[in-house]
Formats: C-alpha cells, sequence, structure tokens
C-alpha cells in the first residue's frame, strides 16, 4: 500500500481517537459551561474527519493501489465502505449533525434534571431533521431507515431485521409467560442499601479479573454507561452506581467490560488502520452482553465472586445464601429500564425503541408525539404505566447522540453473544470449572483469538459463521433462556 494512503488511513485514525476523547471527557469531566463550546469543537473536528476522508485525493490512491495480501484487500474494503457513504453527505450536514449532537446532550440532561420532555424536544426534532437529510443523501430504496442502520450494522436490511425481532418476541412471550407464572423466591436484596464506594471498589475487582487492562483503560462514572476506544492502549469506560441497585453498577461495568476487552483485543499490526474495529455494533454488542448475561448471570461466575462481593458488603449479605442471591441476579420482571432489564425481557425494549425510531426516521411519527407513542408502547409489550420520563423516553442517551439505527444492534449483540458463547463451551470443555474459580482469561484468550483480533477482516455474520458455522439465529439465545430459567 502506497505510504500517502497509509498516512491518511493513521490520520484517520487519530482524529477518531480524538473525537471520541472529546465525547467522553464531555459525558464525564468537562464543565457544564463548556458545552456549547464542545459543540463547536466536536464540529470542527468531524469536518476535518470528513475532508480528510472525502479528500479526492484519497479516492485516487485507492484506484492505483494493487492489493498484495488479504489484509490489504480487507483494509480497503473498509475504506471504500466509509468513503462512499461519507462522499455522499455534504460537509455542511456532517458538522451540522455533530453540533446538533453536543447540544442535544446538553439538552438531554437538563430534561432529565427537569423530568421534562419538552426541554429536550427541540433539540431532538432538530436531529431527527438532520438524520433524514442525511439518510437521503446516502440513498436508499424507499426505507430511510436503511441508510442509517448501515452505519451500524453493514449489510442489515428492514426486510430483514422487523421479522428477526417480531420472531424474537414472540417466543419469549410465552417464555416470560412461564416464568411469571411460577413461584418465586423473595428478593433477598430488596430494601437494603449498598453504599457506592464499596460499589466502585468491586466493580474494578472486577475488569482486572475480566483481562482488562486497568494501565491501557480507565472506568469513570456518567450519567448513562458507555465505553469508547481511542486506541487499543486507550479504552475509557464508564458506570453508573445506585445504593439501592448494586446490580446497575456490577452489570454496567460487566457490559461496558465486554466492550472494553474487543477494543484492547485488536490486533497491534492493525494499529492506526481501518481494521483495528469491530465489523458492525452488533457483533460488538455480543461481547458486551456475554461477559454481562452469559457469564455475569451465571451460577459458575457467582460461586467464585459472591464470597468477594460479600466481603465488600458483610452486613448487606450476611444472611443472603448463594441460591437467594443468583434468585436476585436472574429474577424476571418486566420492568421500565433497559439497561436495568433482565435478560429475558430485554429485547421487547428494543422492539419499543425500533418501532419508534422507524416512524421518526419515516416521518410517520413526529418528536411531539414520541413521548405518548413510548408509554402506549410500553402498556402494550411490557404491561407497565409509565409516570416519569426517567423510566421512559428519557431514559436513554442513543438519541441525543442522535444514534437512530444503533438500538437493533444490541438484539443482534444478544443473538450473535449466545452463538459465540455456545461455541467457546463447545471448544473449553473445563469453562464452567474455570469460571467458577473465578478464572476468566480463559474465555477472554479465545474472544480475543476468535473474535478480537480479526478485527474488521470479514463482515460480522461473516466472521460469526467462520467462528461458530452459522450465522445470525436466535435457536442459541432461546435456549441458553431456557437453560437457565
Amino acid at each position: 500500500m502506497n505510504d500517502a494512503l497509509k498516512t491518511r488511513l493513521a490520520e484517520l485514525r487519530d482524529l477518531q481517537g480524538l473525537l471520541n476523547l472529546a465525547t467522553w471527557d464531555q459525558e464525564t469531566y468537562m464543565p457544564r459551561k463548556a458545552e456549547a463550546a464542545r459543540a463547536a469543537q466536536l464540529s470542527t473536528l468531524q469536518g476535518l474527519y470528513h475532508e480528510r476522508l472525502t479528500d479526492p485525493r484519497v479516492g485516487e490512491w485507492m484506484e492505483r493501489e494493487a492489493p498484495s495480501s488479504p489484509d490489504e484487500i480487507a483494509t480497503l474494503r473498509v475504506l471504500r465502505r466509509e468513503r462512499d457513504r461519507a462522499v455522499k453527505v455534504p460537509s455542511r450536514l456532517v458538522k451540522a449533525i455533530a453540533e446538533g449532537q453536543a447540544l442535544a446532550l446538553g439538552a438531554w440532561r437538563q430534561a432529565r434534571e427537569q423530568r421534562a420532555f419538552s426541554v429536550f424536544q427541540p433539540k431532538l426534532e432538530a436531529l431527527v431533521a438532520l438524520r433524514r437529510e442525511q439518510a437521503d443523501a446516502l440513498g436508499h430504496d424507499g426505507e430511510r431507515y436503511d441508510a442509517l442502520l448501515e452505519g451500524y450494522e453493514p449489510g442489515m436490511r428492514v426486510a430483514r431485521l422487523t421479522p428477526v425481532l417480531r420472531s424474537l418476541a414472540q417466543k419469549l412471550e410465552p417464555l416470560i409467560a412461564g416464568i411469571e407464572a411460577r413461584p418465586r423466591r423473595p428478593d433477598a436484596l430488596a430494601g437494603k442499601r449498598f453504599p457506592v464506594d464499596a460499589q466502585w471498589a468491586f466493580t474494578m475487582e472486577l475488569l482486572p479479573a475480566m483481562g482488562f487492562d486497568l494501565e491501557a483503560g480507565r472506568q469513570d462514572r456518567s450519567i448513562h454507561p458507555f465505553s469508547n476506544g481511542l486506541a487499543a492502549t486507550d479504552v475509557r469506560l464508564t458506570t453508573r452506581l445506585f445504593e439501592e441497585q448494586p446490580f446497575s453498577a456490577i452489570f454496567g461495568t460487566l457490559h461496558e467490560g465486554g466492550h472494553g476487552l474487543y477494543e484492547q483485543g485488536f490486533s497491534p499490526d492493525d494499529f492506526r488502520t481501518p481494521l483495528a474495529q469491530a465489523p458492525s455494533f452488533g457483533l460488538h454488542e455480543s461481547q458486551s452482553r456475554l461477559w454481562e448475561n452469559l457469564v455475569g448471570r451465571s451460577r459458575p461466575f457467582w460461586t467464585c465472586f459472591f464470597p468477594k462481593l460479600a466481603a465488600h458488603f458483610p452486613t448487606q449479605l450476611a444472611d443472603v445464601s448463594l441460591d437467594d442471591f443468583l434468585a436476585s441476579v436472574n429474577r424476571v420482571q418486566r420492568s421500565f429500564v433497559r439497561v436495568e432489564a433482565d435478560e429475558v425481557t430485554y429485547n421487547l425494549h428494543i422492539a419499543l425503541r425500533y418501532e419508534l425510531e422507524l416512524g421518526l426516521v419515516r416521518g410517520t411519527l413526529e418528536v411531539r408525539d414520541v413521548e405518548a407513542a413510548w408509554n402506549q408502547k410500553t402498556k402494550a409489550l411490557l404491561g407497565l404505566e409509565v409516570t416519569s420520563p426517567l423510566e421512559g423516553v428519557l431514559q436513554d442517551i442513543h438519541w441525543a447522540w442522535g444514534e437512530f439505527g444503533y438500538f437493533p444492534t444490541y438484539t443482534l449483540g444478544n443473538l450473535y453473544g449466545a452463538t459465540l458463547f455456545a461455541a467457546a463451551r463447545r471448544a473449553l470443555p473445563s469453562l464452567e470449572a474455570e469460571l467458577s474459580r473465578g478464572q476468566l482469561l480463559g474465555l477472554r484468550d479465545w474472544l480475543r483469538e476468535n473474535v478480537h483480533r480479526r478485527g474488521a477482516r470479514l463482515d460480522a455474520e461473516d466472521l460469526v459463521r467462520a467462528v461458530t458455522g452459522h450465522g445470525l439465529r436466535d435457536d442459541d439465545f432461546i435456549e441458553s433462556l431456557k437453560a437457565r430459567y
């Protein structure tokens, strides 16, 4: 590959890292009064990235390339996909979206503080309009959402995704009903308070146990947990802590830690190239959901880590057995908040958001009506009456980021994660015994070898098929739920 193109690819990765740093800081330590300045900074950085990616010389360099290795072929394929999308969107619109995201984020925070969707509504209306314009600029065959979905899950389309989500919901409903009909243990943690400093200390034990390198990353606190990879040697995670909800921090850390392991696991040979990234957000979510649920809710995992947790909370857990604790960990109950949802009902939350997003992007649902629509769908899908926008339309940060098309990747991640974990169990016969001893690195290393190191060399479904023998399906996920519940 010619030196000019290599240099430009490295510059693009560096700029992306700086963009990620600015957005991470925006969610953690940035002063409140800096919101407008950060919006302008992000707009400028995003504009620079777009200009360097769409530079006509990049197209000329690519055309002159005669790739001499599979990695060079893969690099050009990934670059061409991103660049082909970028050249269709004018720089003006790129900058406007970046600025709109930053301003919407501040409005979302204020709306949460005031418990008023109306505070967020104008900024969300602006973002929805910008994303519709972006989808039309990118081009589509009548379904705007496809153009946005492509940015998160290349190759996925509404025509395929809708049946996948509907089929899954149909399989989950009787499973949920059957679980709800059975007697259940009382929640042994209900009414207890768990000091957040002790929660934090426990989460900081979990990360190195998973194999997350704290000298190449860090964890902080934010309103909504997220992860950000600036480079494989600089991965930022966040979690959130509530005294009455210790699982929020625990599973938030396991979830974001799964993302972090992916970001730290790319091959060093791929640093500052397009290959040092996941081929899709669905595959990235497969890693977070795998660690959060398939590992983090399992008996083998807590056989080792429950005594460690009890050491942090000797009073609160003194009369709680492992069986009682596992019953609380795996309590299936329809709930309002997606990130606190159990693994059985979780995908109903995704179906709700997907249907609303489709309406917003198509133009059949207006932003002014989205709160009422959210509440109606919560009643229909989850049987719950929303009483506060914090447990309804304002709970997720994704729309403040302008991420229309992202939510379905969580369900795709659940499906891919279950398939990959089933393959890991076949490949590692002693996996459960290792987990029960707190030895998590065997699983981390298997994922690193089979998923992380491959980077973006294969598309997501092709990678899963290469590792497991088949692509996207819900059988492994449903079987994992039946086995546990």
